[in-house]
């Protein structure tokens, strides 16, 4: 009863203080509507009030008011503990999947039994060895066939006298003999098996064994032909030439023994595994005796770092490099094990592809090297295309797989974004900058070859003055590609990360605009001496004059060049200052001079002697190679106060042509001589007083000196 009378009384309690409050509520709504009403608010402040109370306002405030989670810069404490509770749980179901070992074999046993009409497991083996001796006599028939017809090549070459063929068609051909045989072991074998209907279980047990089989082989007879260690290379009369890797004929069959057993241990495991799966073993199973075998390889690989042979001069380091190694091979195990396939792929990488890539690099030198004469005519762009190429083949492929085992595993790892999405632009800058390195690579070899041509040719002086452009130019645009290559990659790196280039770019710019306000002296220099030694304006020991610079070239820089006056002093001279450049020893050059005679003076005669004189010129054995087009009286130039003035003109090499007009002076002056020919020369005559006379003389032989020295003074001017 009381607790009846309590609810009806909380009831009426909360229906009089709701009424209260919509009293209270209506009170001070007509209070303040009876208030004298204020200024009107302004119209953006409506227009403010009206998109506060837009839904869409509201909803992005809170929204944007909401705590927001914490970003995650990395793995957390449970992404480990996830990724060792995978680890744990994979090693249970190894330690489970011991005593399930006998019962999954005598079910396989059943299975075969039952799947292939009561066959025992033997009559699959028995079908793959009739399989494998079908290919191999169809494989002994076409070496038979080859055999012949290389025979019948090798005689006809012998009686027409053929050089040896280059190198790396030795060893192409060698690659040939050795792969095509198997091509035909492996049509016979699969075309035969693929031609019957088999039941389909026998199809899945013996076609994984037929392809480990051809796919041992093929990496055999490679590593047979990189070694040297083939049937063809030991009769061989020159060995080396079917050896890609430099070294003696023990090495060569240590690894290529160490390479069939590790290769076989790995494709029996490949092929054990693919067995189990069509018998559909457990996976912890089969994982447990695929792990087994991989023992096996565990073992040969041991094996060969404590076996390999080692040069002694590392014998002091030779133990402590053999420990290390061992323990990395046990720890690479281990992660297999433990089922972490992305840290075991980037230990096997760490550990193969460096010396993969070396060997790489061997084999494709080796398969260009050649004579000294096949150097010179070698394509050294193709070449490092070829081994850049296959270097970056590698890597991409490499990088794929470790992008596709991430792909399928990342879930055991850390699953952050922020990391994922770091790795994958890791994985993609690798391939940004594996293309970068082609391309300068090919650049660099194409410019150092020119280089290299240019120091080694021999010729005239013009193309000694081009092989002297190149060895200046060529360098410095290297230098440029290399940098601009290299900052283009690394932009693509970053933004591959995910880092924002934009402001980079924008403050290189800024940068280089800086630099160019305060060096553009610098830069004028450079540029211009770009354009000088691309023009072919001057060259060393070339006579050149610039506004008041003249002198002969000595050297130049990338910024100046260095003229040696011809009294003496050296002037070093910025390419920007330059200007216009009057260069006087290119090709050939005319010299002029001027003769006066006598009035009374034959010229036809004068025009004869010249001629023998120009003759004798070119016979002499000093004067005359130099002698372009020999002196020649040209005619009647002017009459002077004193005489008839008589032009000359000759052509010559430059540099030469003063010695061969003071030649021609000293001949010109005993032929004339001779010849009873006189040179115009001032004469006066004077009449009178004696002392006036003695005067007279004396100022007109004066006149005649201060002329003489004028006319000396102008001619050594203009040499």
């Amino acid at each position: 009863m009381s607790s009846i009378v309590f609810r009806a009384v909380a009831a009426n309690l909360r229906v009089f203080l709701a009424v209260s409050a919509l009293a209270f509520l209506a009170l001070a709504a007509v209070s303040f509507a009876q208030t004298p009403s204020t200024e009107a608010p302004p119209q953006k402040v409506e227009q403010l009030l009206k998109l506060l109370d837009d839904p869409e306002v509201k909803a992005w405030i809170a929204k944007k008011n909401a705590p927001q989670p914490e970003m995650q810069m990395g793995a957390s404490a449970n992404d480990f503990m996830r990724w060792s509770e995978a680890v744990r749980g994979h090693l249970r179901g190894l330690r489970q999947a011991v005593p399930a070992v006998p019962v999954e074999m005598k079910g396989a046993r059943d299975t075969i039994m039952t799947e292939i009409n009561g066959h025992r497991p033997g009559a699959v083996l028995l079908l793959f060895i009739a399989l494998a001796a079908l290919g191999f006599g169809a494989e002994f028939i076409f070496r038979t066939l080859v055999s012949r017809t290389g025979r019948r090549n090798a005689v006809r070459a012998a009686a027409d006298n053929q050089a040896l063929p280059a190198r790396h068609h030795v060893v192409g051909r060698s690659i040939f003999l050795g792969v095509a045989p198997l091509v035909v072991f492996a049509v016979a074998s699969l075309g035969i098996f693929l031609s019957f209907t088999w039941p389909p279980l026998l199809a899945r047990l013996v076609l994984p064994m037929l392809v480990a089989l051809i796919a041992w082989r093929v990496i055999m007879r490679c590593a047979a032909v990189v070694l040297g260690t083939g049937q063809r290379a030991k009769s061989a009369n020159e060995p080396d030439r079917m050896r890609l890797i430099p070294m003696d004929d023990a090495n060569a069959v240590f690894w290529h023994r160490r390479v069939a057993l590790f290769s076989a241990i790995f494709f029996i495991g490949w092929a054990a595994a693919g067995l189990m799966t069509a018998l559909n073993f457990t996976p912890n199973v089969r994982s447990l005796l695929v792990y087994i075998i991989g023992l096996g390889l565990l073992a040969v690989a041991i094996e060969t770092v404590w076996n390999r042979p080692a040069s002694p001069a590392t014998a002091r380091i030779h133990q402590a490099k053999e420990w290390m190694l061992t323990f990395y091979l046990c720890l690479l195990w281990l992660l297999w094990v433990a089922g972490t396939p992305l840290l075991l792929w980037i230990g096997i990488y760490a550990l193969v592809i460096p010396p993969v890539l070396r060997t790489t690099s061997t084999i494709m030198k080796s398969s260009f090297a050649g004579s000294e004469s096949a150097d010179k005519a070698r394509n050294v762009v193709y070449e490092v295309l070829v081994e850049r190429g296959v270097r970056a083949i590698i890597i991409a492929l490499a990088v794929t797989w470790l992008a596709v085992v991430f792909h399928y595993h990342s879930s055991m790892m850390m699953g952050d974004e922020n990391v994922n999405r770091i790795i994958r632009g890791v994985l993609g800058g690798i391939v940004i900058l594996l293309g970068a390195d082609l391309i300068w690579h090919m650049i660099k070899s194409y410019i150092n070859r020119r280089i290299e041509r240019a120091r080694l040719t021999a010729g005239d002086e013009a193309e000694l003055a081009r092989s002297g452009r190149l060895q200046t130019l060529l360098p410095i645009l290297r230098n440029f590609l290399a940098a601009l290559i290299g900052a283009i990659a690394i932009m693509m790196f970053l933004s591959g990360l995910g880092v924002e280039i934009g402001p980079l770019i924008a403050g290189a710019g800024i940068f280089g605009v800086a630099i160019g306000f305060g060096s553009q002296t610098l830069v004028k220099d450079v540029i211009s001496g770009i354009f000088y030694m691309m023009d072919d304006a001057f060259r060393v020991g070339e006579y050149i004059q610039s506004g008041s610079y003249k002198g002969t070239v000595e050297s130049f820089s990338i910024r100046s060049v260095k003229l040696r006056h011809h009294r003496g002093p050296i002037f070093t001279v910025p390419f920007g200052s330059l200007g216009a450049v009057q260069n006087m020893s290119r090709d050939w050059v005319i010299d002029k001079f001027l003769i006066s005679v006598n009035y009374d003076t034959d010229i036809a005669k004068v025009k004869k002697l010249v001629k023998v004189v120009g003759a004798e010129l070119l016979a002499d054995e000093e004067l005359g190679p130099h002698i372009i087009e020999t002196v020649k009286m040209k005619g009647v130039e002017a009459f002077g106060d004193y005489g008839i003035n008589l032009s000359f003109a000759m052509m010559t090499k430059p540099g030469h042509q003063s010695t061969i007009r003071r030649r021609a002076y000293a001949m010109i002056r005993e032929s004339f001589g001779a010849n009873g020919i006189g040179f115009a020369s001032p004469t006066v005559q004077v009449a009178g007083n004696e002392d006036h006379a003695a005067s007279a003389a004396a100022a007109a032989t004066n006149d005649a000196m201060a002329r003489k020295k004028a006319a000396e003074a102008a001619k050594l001017q203009e040499n």
